[in-house]
């Protein structure tokens, strides 16, 4: 792996993971703006305390060494997560201020998949 690609993959993951952890945190301590916004898009309260919940699991995944299946799934988990967040704002005519984040952290999740090393992905073995 080029040394430019691998440092490329650490700063989106990097950012993706603190991403991730802020509004884990901000879910999960049930901040007011969150509660108004979880309540907006039609979503039951309880779903953000289990959304935090799995985005600091997710996080832990990707970041840990080996685990390789463990990751696939924390990255698609992101993807179902932040993917559903921007159909929501776009379905409430949300306007891009209040879309973008989603948008961001769902682009982070995406490009450090796509630049993941190989020691951070899953090998198919055929025989």
């Amino acid at each position: 792996m080029k040394k430019s690609r691998k440092i490329a993959y650490w700063i989106f993951t990097v950012w993706m993971c603190l991403g991730m952890t802020s509004s884990a945190i901000v879910q999960l301590v049930g901040i007011k703006d969150e509660v108004t916004m979880f309540t907006h898009l039609g979503f039951p309260l309880y779903m953000m305390k289990l959304i935090g919940i799995w985005k600091l699991a997710g996080v832990v995944a990707i970041l840990a060494p080996r685990f390789p299946v463990l990751k696939e799934w924390a990255y698609a988990g992101f993807v179902f997560v932040m993917s559903g967040a921007v159909a929501a704002h776009l379905i409430m005519h949300d306007p891009f201020g209040e879309t973008f984040p989603s948008i961001f952290l769902l682009t982070l999740t995406l490009l450090s998949w796509h630049l993941r090393p190989t020691s951070r992905k899953m090998v198919m073995v055929t025989q």
